[in-house]
């Protein structure tokens, strides 16, 4: 169990992070959020690579704060931006990377790397440097390195940023395999990873948890109220200031613009009752309009 109690963290006069509280236990958590949101600071406390300015975090039961050794000895983490050696080759960095993991038996740390890329789609490029590799191969990397050492908590970061749309796809596989005995927090602003993935989510935005709960849930709770109609470019702003604090989003769409609103009854004419995403829920819960 991940307990996350009474959390805060400041950055001169910004709160990054405001009261958080969580309880993970294994599985796939997902945290939603736009840029800025407190997200990635989040991911960096967990991660022991800051410490918060109030509150506790516990694995199992132990400060991790106090102790960042117990949570970095089963930790995998995928940061949403990492460096790596200029002139090594993807088969030779993560060779490194699992001694510094301590996977000591090298026949037991070139069969994990050479799995692991194959996992990854890398194992024709194990010989290339890591440098030369374009952004969705580097990302690709990140994530064997993160799953290195079989990790108990495996943290990840925006992961699927630069992934064209098979290799997201073979991520969120991966994901979803390991989800089971891990703890698995996936922090990204692309409501459809949640969706497809977590069993529980929770909103986060301006440093503070908005929402939580399972998908389907957090769906539930706007079902019946959402409401779209398509309008000229020209209606936008007009109709935005009508319905001020209960449009949820605006989409262009063949020359108009979809426009989705919160409402008990219908808008105005023109408007039709929809089924409500996951995306209309997490725009519900962070504008705090549900």
């Amino acid at each position: 169990m991940l307990s996350i109690k009474n959390v805060h963290k400041r950055f001169g006069n910004v709160h990054a992070m405001n009261n958080i509280n969580l309880d993970l236990k294994p599985g796939l958590f997902g945290l939603l959020g736009p840029n800025g949101a407190g997200k990635s600071t989040l991911m960096r406390t967990l991660a022991t690579l800051q410490n918060p300015d109030q509150g506790e975090i516990t694995l199992n039961g132990v400060d991790i704060t106090k102790e960042p050794d117990i949570m970095r000895s089963v930790l995998g983490y995928l940061p949403q931006d990492f460096g790596v050696y200029p002139r090594m080759s993807a088969e030779a960095l993560l060779d490194h990377i699992a001694v510094l993991k301590g996977i000591n038996n090298a026949k037991e740390r070139k069969d994990q790397v050479l799995s692991l890329l194959k996992n990854v789609n890398l194992l024709t490029h194990k010989s290339a440097s890591v440098a030369t590799y374009s952004g969705g191969m580097r990302q690709r990397f990140g994530v064997a390195q993160a799953l290195l050492g079989d990790p108990k908590v495996l943290i990840v970061d925006e992961p699927t940023a630069g992934l064209d749309p098979f290799e997201r796809q073979r991520f969120l596989d991966l994901l979803s395999e390991a989800g089971e005995e891990k703890i698995i927090i996936l922090s990204t602003h692309i409501v459809e990873d949640v969706r497809d993935l977590c069993a529980d989510m929770a909103i986060m935005g301006q440093g503070e948890i908005v929402a939580r709960g399972a998908p389907e849930a957090l769906i539930d709770k706007i079902r019946g109220r959402v409401w779209r109609k398509k309008i000229e470019k020209s209606e936008v702003d007009a109709v935005k200031e009508k319905y001020d604090g209960r449009v949820l989003a605006t989409r262009r769409l063949m020359g108009g613009v979809v426009i989705s609103v919160l409402s008990d009854n219908a808008p105005e004419a023109g408007f039709e009752q929809v089924d409500p995403n996951l995306e209309d829920a997490y725009f519900a819960h962070l504008y705090k309009i549900v």
